[in-house]
């Protein structure tokens, strides 16, 4: 069976995927070597950093048959030195003679020579296949390569009426096991996650992401001072300026930051702007006057036009509750 070039990035950016946890702060890029009759030979995708980006990936594993074959990656490969060589020399010393490429890499240090390297080199290349698709897939990425601050994901939990706690305080649990496991997968995600130290008073977190056997230990982040003995510790306690924030954990390679923390602290974040992607998980139970903590009780909106509008992404069953993707 011969697939098309549309099928053939599909399966690359699913190569891609497997890298979204290990890879960072390198892009989570996929890739396939292709016979000239259309066999895929091999797969690969970016490894930790330091060892193999996708290219090489899937090259070694086609050896000889990648001489004359097509490579599929879904982004622009690199010309640059970094922990690793150059990936469109290795690419040309293998013997490619296609190259299908999802979208170029807005990186200052390749964005467009990559690719101009390789028609250098008589290197037939073809470009934006599927690139709104693994746009959407590198997304935080290309955001941190553009802007020089993190890709910033907000996570709301509440009942279907918007409330976040009860008149008590509690909030633990409003969303079912399983919204709870797909949290965790948002945390994976990311390299940092962010909360406000009252969240940290009051729930005392501990910010692993628990997938199953594997817990993954992203940057924990406190604005404000968390308290001597809390489980969040050790953190990175900031304060001041949000955008000064995103800035110092740039310094830190986070390309996705999560924001974890409680009403007060989501709302900062969307009021300044600064929210690429919200995620609300909600629960099919209603709080009424018995909760006091609305979702964004603190978010400011005057008159009709200053309401904040964005983009339904998806939405989608999570067990009980619903997960609600929203482009800010």
């Amino acid at each position: 069976m011969r697939f098309s070039t549309t099928e053939l990035m599909i399966m690359a950016m699913a190569a891609g995927a497997k890298a979204r946890y290990l890879s960072p702060p390198n892009p989570w890029v996929g890739a396939l070597v292709v016979s000239e009759r259309g066999v895929v030979l091999s797969e690969g995708h970016t490894q930790v950093p330091g060892a193999s980006h996708a290219e090489v990936d899937a090259l070694r594993r086609a050896g000889e048959q990648a001489r004359g074959a097509t490579l599929v990656v879904t982004l622009e490969p690199c010309v640059h030195v970094g922990r690793t060589g150059p990936c469109v020399e290795a690419i040309i010393e293998a013997g490619i003679a296609r190259v299908i490429i999802g979208t170029i890499d807005p990186d200052p240090r390749v964005s467009g020579a990559g690719v101009a390297l390789l028609k250098a080199s008589g290197v037939d290349v073809e470009l934006g296949i599927e690139e709104e698709l693994v746009r959407a897939q590198l997304a935080p990425y290309i955001w941190h390569r553009v802007t020089g601050r993190p890709y910033v994901v907000a996570k709301i939990a509440s009942t279907l009426d918007g409330v976040v706690a009860m008149a008590d305080g509690s909030s633990q649990w409003i969303t079912g096991e399983e919204a709870r496991r797909d949290a965790h997968v948002l945390r994976a995600q990311s390299q940092a996650v962010l909360v406000g130290a009252g969240t940290v008073r009051k729930d005392d977190p501990v910010l692993t992401a628990r997938l199953g056997d594997l817990v993954l230990e992203p940057l924990r982040v406190v604005l404000g001072t968390a308290p001597e003995g809390a489980r969040i510790r050790p953190c990175l306690e900031l304060s001041g300026d949000l955008g000064h924030v995103l800035d110092e954990l740039a310094n830190h390679d986070v390309l996705q930051l999560l924001v974890e923390g409680g009403p007060t602290t989501t709302a900062a974040f969307l009021e300044a702007g600064l929210v690429n992607h919200l995620v609300w998980y909600q629960a099919p139970a209603f709080a009424g006057g018995n909760g006091t903590l609305g979702a964004l009780k603190s978010l400011t909106t005057p008159t009709m036009s200053a309401l904040r509008r964005g983009r339904v992404a998806d939405v989608r069953r999570i067990g009980d509750d619903i997960r609600i993707d929203v482009e800010v």
